[in-house]
């Protein structure tokens, strides 16, 4: 086997690899929204639960994507076209990314996570000198 064929089936493992996350994705997160609107009532949190789990596995699905394309089209044929292509495959790639990250978590991927307010001290009853 020589070093193209080897990096083209490696390419398409990898995009196979992408398309398993994201319809494992789909299947796990489809079959705990169910099992909880099963054993509760209906609520916006299951809901919003649901969104995340896909948005995350369509993340990990569109980096693993991302980079089948890159290890095809570095590694098989580093022609100016082809990297012109992948550039704009990982242009669109990125772009979708990051509004399903800010559709997950409310703030952009490089933006910090916020501080959680601290805990005010807690005064024992009976001794707010009342």
């Amino acid at each position: 086997m020589s070093f193209q064929e080897a990096m083209e089936t490696t390419g398409k493992i990898v995009d196979v690899a992408g398309v398993v996350a994201i319809v494992l994705g789909i299947v796990v997160a489809s079959l705990i929204a169910g099992g909880a609107l099963l054993r509760r009532r209906r609520d916006q949190d299951i809901y919003h639960r649901y969104r995340q789990r896909l948005g995350r596995s369509i993340l990990l699905g569109l980096e693993l994507l991302v980079a089948a394309d890159i290890i095809r089209t570095v590694a098989i044929t580093p022609t100016f076209t082809s990297v012109g292509v992948l550039g704009l495959i990982v242009l669109i790639r990125t772009f979708l990314s990051f509004s399903l990250e800010l559709e997950i978590t409310g703030r952009w991927p490089w933006q910090k996570e916020p501080k959680p307010a601290p805990a005010q001290a807690v005064s024992p009853a009976g001794s707010a000198g009342t």
